[in-house]
């Protein structure tokens, strides 16, 4: 292979790697800060995308400016969601695993409520359309421009999120709960407010990661489990409640697919991201980049 092949294959990787650790950044602050293992997360990221292409296809918005919009639309279904749902189960489960086991089962019917709505709304079959879609020359290497639109804007979300996180009040607030909840609400962080906020921060985040997408692929009213399951493989690559992890897992799961699927096969994607999970586990379970305190 030539530098320029080597150069596509490892940036295709990237750029995929990137819309992952998105998903994956708002599903493992969901799970480190109030144990939501949120199995529906996907299907928000779909919203984001059909909710982009009717804007596109049926108004003629640019899909730049639908970003915001997907955001703001996904972050208070987030509100709504936690206040009808999961508030209620944290009021009412006698211990954290009561609360963890319920919460699950309650994400599972939420992931069937919202594909199957979309499919009531928009039907089953692919939808798309074109948006800049010339190619772009970097280093003898060609790229479609939307692709590295989506690779520029995901990094920027992931980095906004993980400096909010590390450098702002709000932000420790947040770890400080993820590290001792009980400590944390001793002296005086108020998880009624902060709970809410990051459970729509999250979906805010997977609506974006869907806008992103429906700029580059074909959508679906079932694109959004697979990506769920992807953001469980990052995490655990990254160590659950490890921002930073969850980005750099995200890219290294990218780029591990595309080197695999370039010298085996494209079908194998699935067992690729399995054999990489099983095998953390097993030999990392904390995580690849977890360190010792």
């Amino acid at each position: 292979m030539s530098l320029g092949a080597w150069l596509e294959l490892i940036a295709s990787g990237v750029i995929t790697g990137s819309i992952y650790a998105l998903v994956a950044l708002g599903l493992n602050l969901q799970y480190g800060l109030m144990r939501i293992l949120n199995i529906a997360h996907g299907e928000f990221l779909m919203l984001g995308a059909f909710v982009t292409w009717v804007a596109a296809t049926t108004l003629g918005w640019s899909p730049l400016a639908m970003i915001p919009l997907s955001f703001a639309l996904t972050f208070v279904l987030g509100l709504v969601i936690h206040r009808l749902w999961f508030k209620r189960l944290t009021d009412t489960s006698p211990n954290v695993d009561v609360f963890e086991a319920r919460a699950l089962m309650v994400s599972f019917g939420l992931m069937f409520l919202v594909q199957n709505f979309a499919s009531w709304v928009w039907g089953g079959e692919l939808r798309g359309y074109d948006y800049l879609t010339d190619p772009v020359a970097i280093g003898g290497a060609q790229f479609a421009a939307n692709k590295l639109l989506v690779l520029a804007l995901s990094l920027v979300f992931s980095a906004a999120l993980i400096v909010l996180l590390r450098t702002t009040l709000l932000g420790k607030g947040v770890r400080a709960l993820m590290q001792s909840p009980t400590g944390a609400q001793l002296v005086g962080i108020n998880t009624k407010t902060l709970h809410p906020l990051m459970f729509g921060i999250g979906l805010g985040l997977s609506g974006v990661a869907g806008c992103l997408l429906s700029m580059t692929y074909t959508i679906a009213p079932a694109m959004g489990e697979p990506y769920t399951v992807t953001a469980l493989i990052v995490i655990t690559l990254g160590g659950f409640g490890s921002m930073g992890g969850a980005l750099a897992g995200g890219l290294l799961l990218g780029i591990v697919e595309a080197v695999g699927m370039h010298f085996t096969s494209p079908s194998l994607k699935s067992l690729l991201s399995y054999t990489v999970f099983i095998a953390v586990l097993l030999l990392r379970p904390n995580g690849l980049f977890h360190r010792k305190r």
